[in-house]
């Protein structure tokens, strides 16, 4: 029997340990992020001018997806493949059915003028879009809130805007911290 004890293997066997202990919750953490970030929220930067006073040109909001339906109102995340190279934000005006009208800056849903105490200024009409008209089902109408500086669905651009393509509802700006919180 041989009574030599081999100190080397131990030690490799240490370092080989202790590196796994490190390594392993490190993966585990990255994992859990990008599972957050895919499935339950999403981090995303403005840019531009368009949802002020709402909204800032590189504020950073937090959108979430998970059993979202758009409703009238919501402050969404929308990604509009060969039109803007990163996502857009834009404010959820009317659903699918629903019949809108922009008249004398005034914009009406089902012919009842919606109260949008949010908006920077009168809603001018549509750039090559005529109304009244209706937004079909599975879609949404959005605009922005600075409605005289904001591409929107008045556009053929963007125009009625595929429920499949909101990435989610913005729920929290956390920058800049002095503005930090829920977005309505």
């Amino acid at each position: 029997m041989n009574d030599k004890f081999d100190y080397e293997a131990i030690e490799g066997f240490s370092i080989t340990r202790e590196l796994y202990d490190w390594v392993e919750p490190a993966l585990l953490a990255v994992a859990c992020m990008l599972l957050i970030f895919t499935f339950v929220g999403r981090m995303i930067g403005v840019e531009g001018f368009s949802m002020l006073p709402t909204l800032n040109h590189a504020d950073r909001l937090v959108s979430s997806r998970i059993a979202y339906t758009p409703t009238q109102g919501d402050v969404v995340v929308i990604t509009m493949p060969g039109v803007h190279r990163a996502p857009i934000v834009k404010r959820v005006i009317a659903t699918g059915g629903q019949e809108i009208d922009i008249n004398l800056g005034i914009v009406y849903i089902d012919g009842v003028a919606i109260i949008e105490p949010y908006i920077s200024g009168p809603t001018p009409g549509g750039a090559d879009m005529q109304f009244p008209l209706t937004v079909p089902e599975g879609h949404v109408f959005v605009l922005g809130d600075n409605r005289g500086n904001s591409m929107d669905s008045r556009s053929n651009a963007i125009g009625m805007v595929d429920e499949r393509l909101i990435l989610g509802r913005v729920l929290y700006r956390i920058l800049p911290y002095e503005h930090m919180g829920m977005i309505h």
